[in-house]
C-alpha cells in the first residue's frame, strides 16, 4: 500500500491506474502514426495535437476512475469492468464531442480521433484480462497468518478476501489455545503462538497481523523479532483494518487509543486552513450557483405551499446548536411529534420538486452561508438534529469525537457510505469520521471533495 493526501491507495490499483494511462497515451500516438505515418512529429508538436492528445488521456482517465473502474468489486468482476469500460469509452467520445464544438481550436483530426477511441478501447480491453489473471497468480500475494481471535480477526479476514488488489492472502489464524468464539468456517485454525515459527515456515506466511483481543502478557514478543528479522513482516490489525478499509476498527477501540495516537488534535494552522477555505469557497460558491438558487426557490413556491428554505436545528462543533438551511423539499410540517424523521426510500413526504433537488444534492445549496458564518465547513463529519445525536451518542461509544470538529457539508463518511437511518449504519459513519478527525489535511480534504464530484454528477446516495 502506498499513502498519498491521507489515503492508503493499493500498489497494484495505482499500478494499474499508470499502466492504463501509458496504455493511453500510447494507443492515440500509435493512431496518429497510423493516420499521419511520416509526418506524425510534425503534427503532434506543431499542430497542437499532441496537447489535445494529452485532454484526451486526462478525460479517458477521469471517465473510468468515475465509472468505477478502478473499484474493488469492479476490479474483482472481468465482465463488469469490461461493460463499464465499453460505458466509460461512449462517455469519453460524447465529453470529446462537446469539448470540440465548444472550443474549436483544440479540435483533433476526427479519423485520428476515430482509430484513437477504437484502439483505447482494444488496447484497455485486453489489459484489464491480463492484469486480473496476473494479480490472481500465487507469487504475487503474500500468504497472512493472523495471530489472535479477537473481533478484528474475521473483518480482517474478509477484507482479505474481497479486495484482491491489496494482495493479501489470508492463510488462517493462530492463538494461545484453540477459540471457543464463533468464527466462519472459512478461518482455519493453523496452531498455537508456541508453535509460531515453525508455522511460518509449514505454511510460507510472508506476513503476521496481530488481532488480539489483549496482548498483555500474550504477545510473542521475542518470536515475532526474530521472524521480522528474517524478512516476515508483522502488522498490528488495527492499522491494517484502517489503511484498507479508511475507518477506524470501532470493535476493537480502547481510549487510551484515542488518548495517545496520533491526530485528533486541531493545530492553528489547520484552523486558519479551514476557515480561510471555508469563506473563499462559499463567496465563489454563492456567485456561481445563484441563478440555479433562484430558480430553485421559485419551483419550490409554485410546487406546494410553505416556506422555500427549510430551517432546521444541528449540533456543531464543541456540541453547539446551530440553524442549518435547506431548501424545503419535503411537504410542510411534515415531522410530526416533534422528532426529525430520516428519508426513506420513496418517501411520501418529499414533493416533486423536493425528489428532484435531493437527487442533485441542490437543497443544499442554503448551507454555502451556513459555511460563511462559520456554523459548518464545506469537508466534516456531518451534523444531525440535537435529539438524533443525543440518541446516537447513548448507543454508539466514542460518538462524541465528531463534536471536536466543525461539521461539514460533505465529508469521508458521506462518500463511502452514504444515506445512513439506522443506529448501525451511524455507527459504521462514525467509524469513518473518526479516521477523517484523525488524518484531516488539506489533502485528505482535496481527495473528499474530488469523490463528491463524482457523486454529485451521478446522483448517488440521495433519498
Amino acid at each position: 500500500m502506498i499513502k498519498l493526501l491521507s489515503v492508503h491507495f493499493p500498489s497494484r490499483t495505482l499500478l494499474l491506474v499508470a499502466s492504463e494511462a501509458f496504455l493511453t497515451f500510447g494507443a492515440l500516438v500509435g493512431a496518429s502514426y497510423i493516420r499521419f505515418q511520416r509526418d506524425t512529429p510534425i503534427v503532434l508538436l506543431y499542430e497542437r495535437n499532441g496537447w489535445t492528445i494529452l485532454l484526451t488521456v486526462l478525460v479517458c482517465m477521469l471517465s473510468m476512475h468515475y465509472f468505477d473502474l478502478y473499484d474493488s468489486g469492479t476490479l474483482r468482476n472481468r465482465a463488469d469492468a469490461i461493460t463499464r469500460l465499453v460505458q466509460s469509452i461512449g462517455a469519453v467520445s460524447l465529453v470529446l464531442a462537446s469539448l470540440f464544438y465548444l472550443f474549436p481550436g483544440i479540435e483533433i483530426d476526427r479519423t485520428l480521433l476515430l482509430l484513437g477511441i477504437t484502439s483505447i478501447g482494444i488496447v484497455l480491453a485486453a489489459w484489464r484480462i491480463l492484469f486480473g489473471a496476473l494479480q490472481q497468480h500465487s507469487p504475487l500475494t503474500e500468504r497472512v497468518l493472523f495471530l489472535g481471535d479477537g473481533p478484528l480477526l474475521p473483518a480482517l479476514t474478509q477484507e482479505c478476501s474481497e479486495r484482491p488488489e491489496f494482495g493479501l492472502t489470508p492463510a488462517g489464524y493462530a492463538n494461545a489455545s484453540r477459540t471457543t468464539s464463533e468464527l466462519p468456517a472459512q478461518i482455519p485454525f493453523l496452531g498455537f503462538t508456541g508453535e509460531l515459527p515453525a508455522l511460518v515456515e509449514n505454511e510460507n506466511i510472508q506476513r503476521i497481523v496481530l488481532t488480539m483481543a489483549d496482548r498483555r502478557g500474550r504477545l510473542p514478543v521475542m518470536e515475532l523479532l526474530k521472524l521480522k528479522a528474517r524478512g516476515v513482516r508483522v502488522d498490528d490489525g488495527a492499522a491494517l483494518y484502517e489503511a484498507m478499509t479508511g475507518r477506524i476498527a470501532l470493535d476493537a477501540l480502547h481510549p487510551s487509543w484515542l488518548l495517545f495516537s496520533p491526530g485528533f488534535h486541531l493545530s492553528p494552522a489547520l484552523k486558519t486552513y479551514k476557515r480561510l477555505a471555508s469563506i473563499l469557497g462559499a463567496i465563489v460558491g454563492l456567485l456561481m450557483t445563484l441563478p440555479l438558487m433562484l430558480l430553485a426557490a421559485i419551483t419550490i413556491r409554485l410546487d406546494s405551499p410553505g416556506p422555500v428554505i427549510f430551517r432546521q436545528r444541528r449540533v456543531g462543533n464543541g456540541g453547539r446548536v446551530f440553524t442549518c438551511l435547506k431548501f424545503r423539499t419535503m411537504r410542510d410540517h411534515a415531522d410530526t411529534g416533534g422528532r426529525p424523521t430520516p428519508a426513506a426510500e420513496n418517501d411520501a413526504r418529499i414533493t416533486r420538486v423536493g425528489r428532484i433537488l435531493r437527487r442533485f444534492r441542490i437543497d443544499e445549496l442554503p448551507q454555502l452561508i451556513n459555511i460563511l458564518r462559520g456554523d459548518m465547513h464545506f469537508v466534516g463529519p456531518r451534523p444531525f438534529p440535537p435529539t438524533l445525536e443525543t440518541e446516537y451518542a447513548g448507543q454508539i461509544p466514542f460518538y462524541e469525537q465528531r463534536w471536536n470538529v466543525t461539521p461539514g457539508a460533505t465529508g469521508w463518511a458521506q462518500i463511502h457510505k452514504g444515506y445512513c437511518a439506522s443506529t448501525e449504519d451511524n455507527a459504521e459513519k462514525l467509524a469513518y469520521d473518526l479516521f477523517y478527525i484523525r488524518h484531516l489535511s488539506p489533502g485528505l480534504d482535496l481527495v473528499i471533495l474530488f469523490e463528491t464530484v463524482k457523486i454529485l454528477l451521478l446522483g448517488r446516495g440521495a433519498r
